[in-house]
């Protein structure tokens, strides 16, 4: 439809077309979803409650397996050094206070965006950039095949009739995760929130009924435990072997650059929202995974891939 209008300021007459036509779907639409055009980016930024399901999932997710990792170091020099996991976890969590307030900075200096790339390329030149670039892309790939591959291990765990078609269920899972990121920031949120929040109700929920009950003295300890898996001849415990355990743990790291990577996709004040959404991930991070790592403890837990 044609419409002919004035300019109030220029008096010029301007022609006005109005089209309503759609590109025909294919399957690639169908699956991924309609090429968003540019002036629609607005429209498709996210609130701090979404953002936190899409850009906080690796990092919280973390939580599941990161006590586990300081555990089978540990566990290479005997039982009694499986107590060091909670001092190596405080560790870790300071590390993660000194990671988060330095990508505050970032996230307010940087508002449309700003990860270790630009923020190295900007002070440092572009070959610490790409050296950080592609330290990202590494961790990115690590992040989701660790995720997933710890998330499977739980399934076959609860289901050990699923254990032999695990690597399947794995690449499933990868390419579930791929295609739903493809369909944009606004959608992967809406997808994603329901088992982000299902997650961290749960861990909550576990860790808080632990917490309860090891205060009021009714805290058990595992039933029949596995046997603890070691390297072979059990080691001393040594400053490399409390190092290598406190590098496995930073597992719970994973994924902790992506809000500031990703501040765009927040609504206005976005470095705000990016802020705020940083903070709550470090806060419920950190708060899982101590309580996680303090339980280990008293319920004697032993690290096992069974």
């Amino acid at each position: 439809m044609a419409s002919l209008t004035i300019d109030g300021e220029t008096g010029t007459t301007v022609m006005r077309v109005e089209a309503e036509y759609s590109p025909p779907r294919s399957w690639r639409t169908w699956l991924i979803g309609r090429p968003l055009p540019t002036a629609d980016a607005p429209h498709q930024t996210i609130r701090k409650i979404v953002g936190l399901a899409v850009f906080a999932s690796d990092a919280l997710s973390s939580t599941a397996y990161a006590t586990q990792e300081i555990l089978f170091i540990l566990a290479a020099a005997g039982m009694g050094a499986l107590g060091n996991v909670f001092p190596i976890s405080l560790a870790i969590v300071a590390l993660l206070v000194i990671v988060t307030i330095s990508y505050e900075q970032t996230i307010h200096a940087y508002p449309g965006g700003g990860g270790a790339y630009i923020v190295a390329r900007d002070n440092l030149g572009e070959a610490p950039a790409q050296t950080a670039g592609a330290a990202l892309l590494t961790d990115y790939v690590l992040t989701v095949a660790v995720s997933i591959s710890a998330g499977v291990a739980q399934l076959t765990s609860a289901y050990p009739e699923l254990f032999p078609y695990r690597v399947a269920i794995a690449v499933g899972l990868v390419l579930f995760v791929m295609v739903v990121n493809l369909r944009g920031v606004k959608e992967s949120g809406a997808i994603f929130a329901l088992p982000t929040y299902f997650f961290i109700g749960m861990m909550f929920l576990t860790v808080g009924t632990g917490i309860v009950r090891y205060l009021t003295g009714t805290l058990g300890q595992v039933v029949n435990p596995p046997a603890a898996e070691t390297t072979g001849v059990l080691t001393a415990v040594t400053p490399f072997l409390i190092l290598h355990a406190f590098s496995s743990g930073t597992a719970a790291l994973t994924g902790i650059e992506a809000i500031s990577n990703g501040i765009t996709a927040f609504r206005e004040p976005r470095s705000r929202n990016a802020g705020i959404t940083l903070i709550f991930m470090a806060g419920i991070l950190s708060t899982l995974f101590l309580s996680i790592s303090f339980l280990a403890g008293p319920i004697a837990a032993i690290p096992s891939e069974a």
